[in-house]
């Protein structure tokens, strides 16, 4: 376990709100940050690395094989994000300001696990091609007041779309206020979906 003040990470001072930009697998906190300034170039960026690691690319949590991810990890690193966001707003001073998780992929379905189990930290998700990241386990935590934008490619394999719909309907029987953005095409971020995370972060 990576203690929160040792975690290597980036963090851009801005203006705007502060995105919490998490990279999918096989990047790094530096490959994250184009995404998060071309949602909003004047947001203040923090992005963490992935602590885990898959035939040496950075990775979230493990998983099984593609698609079946070790739930208990996911569990645990989420818990380890949270306090990493925890003590990132300490530390930088941003207390009070507005904090939008992003994730890709991999990114995405950490974001997602932290905002379904830490809603105190983590209230807002934009999530561009992730899934539901905790297999046939159900939510419990209330996700009231929480706001989610998933962005998914109807032909997209590593993502498939019935997970997204479970995805959709758990955070929405939990409270959370869900937006879709579905487009033609597979796994990865498209004009569309960074137009459509534009103008979800202004609403």
């Amino acid at each position: 376990m990576t203690e929160a003040s040792d975690w290597p990470h980036l963090f851009e001072a801005g203006e705007g709100p502060v995105l919490l930009a998490l990279h999918g697998t096989g990047g790094n906190e530096r490959d994250i940050l184009p995404l998060a300034k071309a949602i909003d170039p004047g947001a203040a960026v923090l992005a963490p690395r992935g602590q885990v690691r898959e035939g040496g690319a950075l990775r979230w949590f493990r998983r099984h094989g593609e698609g079946n991810f070790d739930v208990d990890d996911v569990v645990i690193r989420s818990g380890e994000l949270a306090d990493f966001v925890v003590w990132a707003v300490d530390n930088y001073g941003l207390q009070g300001r507005r904090l939008v998780a992003i994730g890709f992929s991999n990114g995405a379905n950490i974001g997602l696990a932290t905002a379904a189990l830490h809603p105190r930290v983590i209230g807002e998700m934009i999530a561009f091609s992730g899934m539901y990241p905790f297999a046939d386990r159900s939510l419990t935590t209330s996700l009231i007041g929480s706001r989610m934008l998933l962005a998914n490619g109807r032909a997209d394999s590593m993502a498939p779309g019935a997970s997204v719909a479970k995805l959709a309907t758990e955070l929405r029987e939990r409270g959370a206020r869900v937006a879709r953005h579905e487009r033609d095409g597979s796994h990865g971020v498209t004009a569309d979906d960074l137009e459509a995370a534009r103008e979800w972060l202004l609403s």
